[in-house]
């Protein structure tokens, strides 16, 4: 069978059955006090530099995984980076990629360069946590939060450009005191409400007329993906926008103005 024919989440879901990766259910590794996460951004997959710069890929790499790092509820502490680029690359444009990164905030104590035909950006974050939520403990009755409007990439991909994701460490902080479980929504509102409703054995009924949206995008742009604000299920909304409620059943729930409502998501190899 073809990557194409099983997904992403198939290939996890075999991988994981055949033993071969463990605690894949959570946006990062826990390793002895450690929360661990890494992302990659391939040139022509993930980015072209007609629509982001070098500075800007460099804080939208840090800023990804650091995203995880607040869906875990986790202080992040450091970035490893390996960077695999051409040799005619420009020193001045690394420079710049990685100028983009210090401005996330988090320092890069590590890493390593390679050659490559194309630009490829791989960055493991490390933080510390003292609770993270993870994806399998949403229960019957917990409100499902979002801390920000989405649709933004969306919108701005649309109109020829990247948006740069906010940073949510603080708000993944405070609801990590208190949620249930928590992601943050990089490939798209259903997609990403799917993984914890699969890990958690229930339903996500999600009100879409609930979400908030960023000014110009539109509901289909939900369902693009890469706004890393964090979806969160628990007790206590904290302030934070309530958008449905989990349910006994199974998957997800998408309602406007109560008719069942479809939104695609970015589905990796296909």
């Amino acid at each position: 069978m073809r990557l194409d024919e099983l997904g992403e989440l198939g290939l996890l879901a075999e991988l994981e059955r055949l033993g071969l990766v463990h605690g894949i259910e959570h946006d990062a590794a826990q390793i002895e006090g450690l929360v661990v996460t890494q992302d990659a951004l391939v040139e022509g997959v993930h980015f072209r530099f007609d629509l982001v710069s070098w500075a800007e890929l460099g804080f939208r790499a840090a800023a990804a995984n650091i995203s995880d790092l607040a869906a875990s509820g986790a202080e992040p502490l450091a970035l490893v980076v390996t960077l695999a680029l051409p040799g005619d690359a420009r020193v001045e444009d690394v420079v710049a990629l990685y100028a983009g990164m210090a401005e996330a905030g988090v320092p890069v104590r590590g890493g390593d360069t390679t050659r490559a035909g194309a630009v490829m950006l791989s960055v493991t974050a490390l933080g510390r946590s003292e609770r993270v939520p993870g994806r399998a403990g949403a229960r019957v009755g917990d409100l499902v939060v979002v801390t920000g409007p989405l649709g933004g990439a969306g919108a701005a991909f649309r109109s020829g450009r990247l948006m740069r994701p906010p940073i949510r460490v603080g708000e993944g902080r405070r609801l990590a005191a208190v949620a249930t479980a928590m992601l943050d929504i990089s490939d798209g509102l259903a997609v990403d409400a799917a993984h914890i409703a699969r890990r958690s054995r229930c339903r996500l009924a999600i009100e879409l007329e609930r979400v908030p949206i960023v000014a110009g995008a539109t509901i289909e742009d939900v369902g693009f993906g890469e706004d890393y604000e964090l979806l969160a299920t628990t007790p206590d909304a904290l302030g934070f926008q309530m958008i449905g409620r989990c349910e006994e059943g199974e998957g997800v729930l998408l309602t406007l103005g109560g008719r069942p409502f479809d939104l695609p998501g970015w589905e990796h190899f296909r």
